[in-house]
This record gives C-alpha cells, sequence and structure tokens, in this order.
C-alpha cells in the first residue's frame, strides 16, 4: 500500500504513496430482476404497440414508446452491471466500471431519439385528431401500471444502496404513473367524445418523459467528463485533507466518478515535517469514505513544500 521510492512527476524526493480501496469487491448484478422486469416490459411493449395502433390512439403509442426505451434501459443497465463486477485486466486497470456511465448516456440519447419521432407523430394527430377507442386505452393503460409497478418492485430492495438500480425503479414507478394518466384520458374520451384528450395526454407525456431525460442526459455527461460526483463538496474534501494534523499545503487534489455508484480520489500532501506512517494513511482513507462516500483514495506524501512538483499548482493538470 505504500512505497518510499521516486516519483515521475518531477520531484526527486521521497515521499509515500498511499492506496486504499474502501469498498468492497464483489458486485452484485441482479440478474433475475432485469430478466423478468425486461420480459415483463417486452411483453407490454408489443401488446401496447398492437393496441395504439387498432385503437388509433396516439397516447397509447407514446407509452409504448417510452417503455420500449425502458426495455433498452433495462438491457444496457443489466449489461453495465455485468460489466461493473468484471475483475480488472491489464489493459483496463480499473476493470469496467465506467461501463455504467456509458449506459446512461446511452440511455439518456435512446430517450431523447424516442421523444423525437413520439412528438413528431403527436403534434400530426393534433392537427388531425382520429376516432379513439377509449375503453381500449383505459385497458391496456390499466396493464402497464401493473407491469410498471411489479417491475418496480423487483429493484425496492437493491434501489436503497445501487443508484443504478434505484434509477431504474424510479423510472418504472414514473411510467406507472404516467400509465394512470393515460387511463384518466380514456375516461375523458369515454365521456367527452372528445378527440384532443388524447394527442393532448400524449404531449404531457412526452413533456414528463422530457424533464426526465434532460437530467438523466445532464447527470450522465457530467459523470462521463469526470466531474466531482454531485453529492461530494470539492471544498470541504479540501478543507478536510489541509486540517489533518502535519499537513503545510494541497494540491493535484482530483475527484470523479469511476462509475455511477463509486468515486475515486487522488491527492498530493506536502508534510514539510516528515511523512507518516502507513496508519495515518489507511485512517485517512477510511475517513474519506465514510466522511464523502469515496471509495478509492490514493494519496501522495510529499517531504517539501509540493512547489517542486511538475503538478504543482492545481492550474496544472
Amino acid at each position: 500500500m505504500m512505497s518510499h521510492n521516486h516519483h515521475d512527476h518531477g520531484h526527486h524526493h521521497g515521499h509515500q504513496h498511499g492506496h486504499h480501496h474502501g469498498h468492497t469487491q464483489g458486485h452484485t448484478t441482479n440478474s433475475p430482476a432485469f430478466i423478468i422486469a425486461i420480459s415483463l416490459n417486452l411483453v407490454f411493449v408489443v401488446t401496447e404497440v398492437a393496441a395504439g395502433l387498432y385503437s388509433n390512439s396516439m397516447a397509447l403509442l407514446a407509452d409504448a414508446g417510452h417503455n420500449l426505451a425502458d426495455v433498452l434501459t433495462l438491457i444496457l443497465a443489466w449489461g453495465a452491471s455485468n460489466l461493473a463486477a468484471r475483475a480488472p485486466t491489464a489493459r483496463y486497470t480499473y476493470g469496467f466500471k465506467s461501463s455504467s456511465i456509458l449506459a446512461a448516456l446511452a440511455n439518456a440519447a435512446l430517450l431523447w431519439v424516442a421523444l423525437g419521432a413520439i412528438l413528431l407523430e403527436t403534434l400530426r394527430h393534433l392537427f388531425t385528431p382520429a376516432p379513439v377507442a377509449g375503453m381500449m386505452m383505459m385497458a391496456v393503460a390499466a396493464a402497464g401500471i401493473v407491469v410498471n409497478g411489479l417491475s418496480a418492485m423487483l429493484f425496492a430492495r437493491g434501489q436503497k444502496d445501487d443508484l443504478n438500480l434505484r434509477a431504474a425503479f424510479q423510472h418504472l414507478l414514473a411510467d406507472a404513473a404516467v400509465s394512470a394518466g393515460v387511463v384518466a384520458a380514456g375516461a375523458l374520451v369515454l365521456w367527452t367524445g372528445w378527440r384532443m384528450v388524447d394527442p393532448v395526454t400524449s404531449l404531457i407525456i412526452t413533456a414528463i418523459i422530457g424533464m426526465g431525460s434532460w437530467s438523466l442526459l445532464r447527470d450522465s455527461l457530467r459523470l462521463g467528463l469526470l466531474a466531482v460526483p454531485d453529492a461530494i463538496d470539492e471544498g470541504d474534501v479540501r478543507a478536510f485533507l489541509t486540517g489533518q494534523a502535519g499537513v503545510a499545503a494541497l494540491h493535484d487534489l482530483h475527484i470523479w466518478p469511476m462509475s455511477t455508484t463509486e468515486t475515486a480520489l487522488t491527492a498530493h500532501l506536502a508534510m514539510p515535517d516528515g511523512a507518516p506512517g502507513d496508519g495515518f494513511l489507511h485512517d485517512l482513507a477510511a475517513e474519506l469514505q465514510m466522511k464523502f462516500g469515496i471509495h478509492h483514495a490514493t494519496i501522495q506524501i510529499e517531504s517539501g513544500d509540493g512547489g517542486a512538483c511538475k503538478l504543482h499548482p492545481d492550474a496544472v493538470v
């Protein structure tokens, strides 16, 4: 975990390099839950498309498009979960943890493609509304509430500790709520006979999906650009490290997501009075995990003021 050697950053005085894994290496893929949820949603998508075409309901087709995106989302999340569980290799020294970030980016892109297609068709029906089978809308959308509700329950337990499962859980619950909106639209069509209810409901569904997928796109882009995770305040981490006994200065602080669930940190600590032992680095890494949720901390100790390091000051990357 610690070595006394020379570092290739250009400073040639002795230093200690501390590295710590604070997280467990085992990853659960939740394959049974994914398989059941994907199967349920695939059957429902086929049923909803057929019913939407038969009943001429854009609200049903819009919901089917969203549910198809959900199937792809679940498949990508499942694939990323399996990849993240793989051990590191000589080429992929962090393993495939960041595949979950790539999956999030892909899911956001898929949602926006589906949104565009749904919006174009909805606008066409808005200007030329067609007769809609309200009872069919209600029956199929009610089935959607059951399918999405059951699928969400599969991830209810794991979503408390895993961000990917939490995203799937919340997404499926939102879908159940959207299906409830389609049921209400079908009831309005039956009650009022107003054809515009269907495309207007479709627009509302599209807007809801758009708002949710925008935050997904924004957050996944931030992760892809290695931004400090939202749950961590860089200033607090900096204050914590500089507040350690014997630390005169800090530079080359980096905090970035290794995946959608794990965070890494590297930092150089200048300790002119002498480098501490292994215990200091072990305790520091443990506190970084406990206080900030940083699982993978690598700390370099420099015996001078840090000015000789090529990575000093912080503006140098």
